[in-house]
Order: C-alpha cells, then structure tokens, then sequence
C-alpha cells in the first residue's frame, strides 16, 4: 500500500455472515485453507466472531489482516473515535490492520470522521486507514483536506461494472490508492452467464474462480463471501492459472452497469 504496509490479495468477506458458529466456522474453513485476510464491518454484526474465531487457532495475530469499517451512524470525529475503539474491543485486538469509512454519507461530516481515523492511525490503533465507496468527487474531496491519504478504496467491481467503474479506477491507480473488490462474484447474478461460463471451461475453473482471477490480474485486493466450505477452499484456488490477455478484454467488455448494493454515485 502507499504507507509501505502489505496487504493479502485475497480475503474472505462475512458480509451478512450470521453472528454466531457460522461465522467462526467459515473463518476457521478460510484459515486453514490459506486465506489470512478477513473483512468484517460493525454494520455486520460479527466483528465478535472474527476476532474469537481468530484468537482460537494457533496463527500468530500479527499474520492474519483484519479490516473493519466504521457505519454511517458513527460519522463526526467523536463518534468515529468511539466506534474504533468499540470494534477493537469486539475483536478483541490491540490494533486493527485497515479501517475503513464505510459509505461518503452526505455533508462535511465525513472529512471530521476521517480526522478521527487519522488520529486512530496515529495511537497504533490501526496500521492503515481508508475509505469504501468513495467515487472520484468524494476522493478529491478527501486528498484535498487530509494529512494522511487512503491506502485503500473498497467498491463493488466485477467485469459486468468495470467499465462503468473506470474513471474511479483510474483515479484511484494514479493517486496509488489501492483498490479492493467487494462482491466479485455479483452475489451470485452472473455466475451462469453463459460467455463467463465458456471462458472459464478454457482453464478448467469455475466461473466463481474466473472472476476472482479477473480481479487479481486487475491489481485490484478481492474479498470474496461465503461460510460454505468447499467454495471457501474453491475461491482460494487461483494461483495456478493465468487468464489470457484475450480472454481479459473480452471479460473487460462485459460491462452492464451491473450494481447488487447501494449505489453511491449520486451521493453528494
């Protein structure tokens, strides 16, 4: 990142991951299938659980990455340093390795909320800070009144938004902001598109495991979802092949506008 930290390319989500064993088991499936990144947020009810399931194995903390993000309640400097404080304290951590602000919400508010975030890097609290959904207004905004610049901007990208995603891409590539892919399989919606289908039988891979690669091979951090164990040890196999420039730029050309969240374009 541009602070010199490194990151994990792949991590597993628990986005709507219910609180409870089955968050702790699809971690316990993701460690020890190699995975040592996880990414949780306060919003999602399980930073509890990411931090049990974590403490119970015999990895070392300091090799296994932990995000967590501060939710659109906990906006202004005050309430993001408490809601910090909160996560690590539900993790059960002396530090948490990326925090993000989760969501651009309206008004001057989110650049107090990044104050906080810097101060929080500064205690030790963290070893990197940055944003998620941050469009390219919401990022010139931010570089042109911070101290500390994002390391990472975490959006929803998959070849059927990428096009749509670009100019944000593009900005963040020359601001060496790291980008990280959140629902890279579009939550399931085009996993039997017949043209993702067929490209991925080239290389004998599922189109779950082409997508991933296709993030990979963009530069871009992915962090796929699932607590079901067999597509936990899938998604992490993508080491072993590499997708051909032509078979790039026909995924690249993919793009519908293709967005399974909230949109924050418009977001002021």
């Amino acid at each position: 990142m541009n602070n010199g930290t490194e990151i994990p390319w792949i991590g597993l989500g628990v986005y709507r991951s219910p609180s409870g064993i089955t968050t702790q088991n699809a971690i316990n499936y993701a460690l020890d299938a190699g995975y040592i990144h996880v990414d949780t947020a306060k919003i999602y009810g399980n930073e509890q659980d990411v931090g049990q399931a974590i403490r119970n194995t015999q990895i070392p903390r300091e090799e296994v990455w932990v995000t967590t993000k501060i939710w659109n309640a906990d906006h202004g400097y005050e309430k993001a340093i408490k809601a910090g404080n909160e996560s690590l304290k539900k993790l059960g951590f002396d530090y948490i390795d990326l925090l993000l602000i989760h969501w651009p919400v309206e008004g001057g508010v989110r650049l107090e909320t990044w104050r906080a975030l810097e101060n929080l890097l500064d205690d030790g609290k963290c070893k990197a800070i940055g944003v998620s959904n941050y469009m390219v207004r919401h990022l010139e905004e931010l570089l042109d009144n911070c101290s500390v610049p994002p390391a990472v901007n975490q959006i929803e990208l998959s070849p059927y938004n990428y096009l749509y995603r670009k100019e944000v891409v593009d900005y963040c590539r020359s601001n060496k902001i790291l980008l990280e892919a959140y629902s890279p399989l579009t939550k399931g919606k085009k996993l039997n598109d017949p043209s993702l289908v067929e490209i991925a039988s080239k290389y004998t891979k599922s189109s779950a495991q082409l997508l991933i690669r296709w993030a990979i091979q963009q530069g871009f951090i992915v962090i796929p979802k699932s607590t079901n164990e067999n597509r936990i040890r899938e998604n992490s196999n993508i080491f072993d092949f590499t997708i051909s420039k032509e078979d790039m730029s026909r995924l690249d050309s993919f793009n519908e506008e293709l967005i399974t969240g909230w949109d924050p374009t418009d977001t002021p």
